[in-house]
């Protein structure tokens, strides 16, 4: 990025050349000659292409960094930060506008601790350590590691029966393929998370929907479905449902396990949200651990570019026969991965960190109950997303696709019901997500440009 077209300004304006600089990062945003996350020239070489004093470009990033435009960092400089809101999707892709993202605590001293640890354990490692090859499901350490962390959820969590994996999806597409035998179903949620139906369609398994209401899936018709249809499997996300946010009451969870004992139905629980709540029901593994394979990972409270995932199987002999699925698949997870992570449990960071994600994501889940609770907006205390049905004209006027478009338009990661559905017929509604890059000042700006979106829509001709 040359700056040049800076200099006309610069020279032509009445504002103090420090006041002005924060007006032109921020309209190099909105007209996408600069992105956020994009690292910007020293400024010391700044100055001397803007033929400024560098105390005057410091004085003006300092401007910046209060408005919260740009971010700066020791050893490293400073970095686009700006808002997402209003501005087009880059390299015309959508994928920043639709993944369920937790939100990023750049300046956080909890993420900062994160960084140096992973600094110093890559350090105190031989380089050639990280680059074997390594047994499927990490060292015994990692396992031990990873057996102790998941014992806040599942307290019979061992670590010869935990595996160390690259990513919870890798894992289901792992489970998916060994437990789902040709000819048979999966049950599911009427609404999941799109990758489980990509992996459903990439390996030709057919998903069995069932019923779920505001408190998660109905057991009786998981029942109904074992006395009709040769299941393979049960896939359900019991804590914060992705996109629903409902919690799974216990009683239903026994009840599952109960059904899921009498018809010897293997049970793929996906936990991916149930770190983020101060508390939870017991998991089903605790009910059907015989059964119940638990899975858990990072990608949901720290963020999805790590790519590790814990996962508990029954029995040490499920867990040797789903490494050697996972092997066939993915040969191991990133021996440097597993290392970092592995100081950061014992250290002590991946606590702190998890306890500032649900600080913030309490905030947010607040801001959008402000916002939209009048309009039965469904979120959970220590949730990032929000689940928002439509309510919809004589004329069903009121389309969540529609919606949804406009809305990632504007940078709102707004995604439509049917992205989710398994049985074809998806309520009007809406996921949002205030993950990711936004700040807490985009949020606000998100929420207020969602509330627009639908008083336009019924205000609609």
């Amino acid at each position: 990025m040359p700056f040049t077209h800076w200099l006309a300004r610069l020279r032509g304006s009445t504002l103090p050349a420090y006041q002005l600089i924060p007006e032109l990062i921020a309209e190099d945003l909105q007209q996408g000659r600069l992105a956020p996350r994009e690292r910007l020239p020293p400024l010391r070489e700044l100055a001397v292409k803007l033929q400024l004093n560098y105390t005057t470009v410091v004085r003006g990033f300092a401007e910046a960094r209060e408005r919260g435009l740009v971010a700066s960092r020791p050893g490293l400089g400073s970095f686009v930060r700006g808002s997402f809101i209003g501005l087009p999707l880059r390299a015309g892709t959508g994928a920043e506008m639709t993944m369920n993202m937790p939100p990023e605590i750049e300046d956080h001293p909890a993420l900062r601790a994160l960084q140096e640890e992973a600094a110093a354990a890559i350090a105190a490692t031989p380089l050639h350590d990280l680059m074997r090859y390594q047994d499927f499901g990490g060292t015994s350490r990692d396992r031990a590691l990873a057996a102790a962390w998941l014992r806040q959820w599942v307290p019979t969590a061992a670590p010869e029966r935990v595996l160390v994996a690259p990513g919870i999806h890798a894992v289901l597409l792992a489970l998916v393929s060994m437990l789902v035998k040709k000819g048979q179903s999966l049950c599911v949620e009427p609404l999941v998370y799109p990758g489980l139906k990509a992996i459903a369609a990439h390996l030709g398994v057919q998903l069995l929907p069932l019923e779920m209401d505001e408190d998660g899936l109905r057991p009786e018709t998981f029942e109904a479905a074992c006395r009709s249809a040769p299941v393979g499997a049960l896939y359900l996300c019991p804590n914060l449902h992705n996109p629903t946010t409902a919690t799974l009451p216990m009683r239903r969870r026994e009840r599952l396990a109960d059904i899921a004992e009498r018809f010897s139905i293997p049970i793929i629980e996906d936990d991916a949200y149930g770190m983020l709540p101060a508390a939870t029901p017991p998991p089903l593994a605790d009910f059907a651990p015989e059964l119940t394979y638990y899975v858990s990972g990072f990608s949901k409270w720290l963020g999805a570019g790590l790519r590790t995932a814990q996962v508990l199987a029954p029995s040490v002999a499920t867990a040797q026969r789903l490494a050697g699925a996972l092997r066939a698949m993915t040969v191991m997870a990133s021996p440097i991965t597993n290392a970092v992570v592995a100081d950061w449990l014992e250290q002590g960071q991946a606590s702190a960190v998890l306890a500032a994600i649900r600080e913030e994501c309490a905030w947010r889940s607040a801001l959008i109950r402000e916002h939209l609770g009048a309009r039965g907006v469904r979120t959970q205390p220590n949730g990032f997303h929000a689940w928002l049905p439509l309510a919809q004209g004589a004329d069903g006027r009121c389309v969540a696709g529609d919606i949804a478009a406009s809305l990632q338009a504007l940078g709102v990661a707004a995604v439509a019901a049917s992205a989710f559905s398994t049985d074809r017929q998806p309520p009007e509604a809406l996921r949002l997500c205030l993950g990711g890059a936004l700040t807490r000042n985009d949020c606000g700006r998100a929420l207020l440009a969602v509330g627009k979106a639908l008083d336009e829509c019924r205000a609609a001709p």
